[in-house]
């Protein structure tokens, strides 16, 4: 395969946004489970619980430091790299794209305060107040950003004559169809994850012989918030199928390997296929997909033959949807189950390595799932980069250059990576969370340790 301006400007978008979704998912996340420790170490008069908000909060500045820098990459390589695409587009999108960068600034305004005001008001609620516009301003960033991928799938807000793009409302093209669907799991999705990431890491150092109260505090914490954001997420997982049904039929179809329409569709997991699209070796739940298209066992959905072949996205997408659904159900179950386990007198989960190790999986296979989702979702709509009016081809840069863009583009995501883990190994290592609240509730400490 040859690699051209057009293949070379996917690869190097592809891997910008697939370093950036990991702290852009962070980043939205880990402010929401601050908030809530820090909201139930006040109302309970527990200093683990704020303990928890203290030491979240201190990671999550060296992530957003990092999402900063490849949010701003992204910026920079849309117009360097789409140009026929941000020509058209980049009149009608201009509002949510600068409404995301004073979004940001928002929250880094308030997270400042919030990290330089502890211990300083006299009611702690004061303090706990200031982490709202922190959530309202990360949500808000996701909101804005979400908005445009939606675009990208449903544009709307203007017309286009000749190449020329006139009667532009931007407000249309901000909420357009597919906007209440993505938001929603965007936002879903990124705080089941950010919780995940935070019970993995705990569970990690409980395998590593760190078993104390604080400890066993975030663990719980982390996955009741964790099971209720996949519930949250599921939802946000059965509106968007409800809306691929309707308005990219060819999406679902292709994600389902569904070729004819039909009343009554099979649901399809995993499988093959062969040189005629005939599927082997798959799972099939009978009648699902429909239901799942429509609330209904006898919903009509509409195939992928459909649609004209050079317009149909590609068949392998299928395995994506597939392992990002089967993800979300393994994180749900495992939350569910531990909650249960904690019921049993008879069974300690916080001591059982099994399970810790089954909570150490959960993190990395959330972040993954957020990967696949996020290519579903772009590799979903092809060829198009703006569905129905220009195509992945039509919108890239035409220039020579994109390689060595590439190469150093891909050494300074390297060094990020390194020194981000370095860092925050680094930061807490030093300061283990026993040490750290011996140090701050000392009083606490000696009429409780027993």
């Amino acid at each position: 395969m040859e690699l051209d301006s057009v293949i070379l400007s996917r690869m190097l978008t592809s891997m910008t946004l697939a370093f950036h979704i990991i702290f852009a998912t962070i980043g939205v996340g880990v402010p929401v489970m601050i908030s809530i420790a820090e909201f139930i170490g006040i109302k309970k008069n527990d200093p683990y619980y704020t303990l928890l908000a203290r030491r979240w909060a201190r990671g999550f500045t060296i992530t957003v430091a990092v999402g900063v820098v490849t949010g701003t990459a992204i910026g920079l390589q849309l117009s360097m790299l789409w140009p026929s695409f941000m020509q058209v587009a980049g009149k009608v999108i201009s509002l949510p794209l600068f409404m995301e960068t004073f979004a940001f600034f928002f929250e880094a305004i308030f997270l400042g305060i919030y990290l330089y005001t502890w211990d300083r008001f006299k009611n702690p609620m004061v303090h706990w107040i200031i982490t709202i516009p922190v959530m309202i301003g990360s949500s808000a960033s996701a909101l804005f950003i979400t908005t445009v991928n939606a675009f990208m799938n449903t544009p709307q807000g203007f017309d286009l004559v000749d190449g020329v793009v006139t009667n532009i409302d931007p407000i249309a093209a901000m909420f357009n169809p597919a906007t209440p669907s993505k938001v929603f799991h965007v936002l879903t999705s990124a705080y089941m994850t950010s919780a995940f990431v935070l019970a993995a890491i705990t569970a990690y150092a409980m395998l590593r012989g760190k078993r104390g109260v604080y400890e066993k505090k975030a663990l719980k914490l982390t996955l009741v918030a964790g099971f209720i954001f996949s519930a949250g997420t599921a939802l946000a997982g059965d509106i968007s199928a409800k809306f691929l049904a309707e308005v990219q039929p060819e999406k679902l179809a292709a994600a389902e390997w569904h070729f004819e329409t039909e009343e009554g569709a099979d649901l399809i997991l995993f499988g093959t296929l062969d040189e005629n699209n005939v599927v082997h070796n798959e799972i099939r739940i009978p009648k699902a997909l429909s239901f799942l298209a429509g609330n209904s066992f006898d919903h009509k959905v509409i195939g992928l033959n459909e649609t004209p072949e050079h317009l149909r996205p590609p068949l392998w997408i299928h395995y994506l949807f597939d392992l990002m659904v089967m993800i979300g159900m393994y994180s749900m179950g495992l939350s569910l189950l531990f909650i249960l386990l904690t019921k049993l007198k008879r069974f300690d989960p916080y001591n059982n390595k099994l399970l810790l190790w089954a909570v150490v999986a959960s993190g990395p296979l959330a972040m993954l799932a957020i990967e696949l989702g996020w290519i579903f979702a772009e590799v979903g709509r092809q060829p198009w980069i703006l569905r129905g009016y220009m195509t992945v081809a039509e919108g890239a840069t035409k220039a020579d250059t994109v390689g060595i863009t590439f190469v150093l583009f891909f050494i300074v995501y390297v060094i990020l990576a390194v020194v981000c883990s370095v860092v925050l190994i680094k930061m807490f290592k030093n300061k283990p969370a026993a040490v750290e609240l011996e140090q701050r509730y000392s009083e606490y400490i000696g009429t409780n340790k027993n």
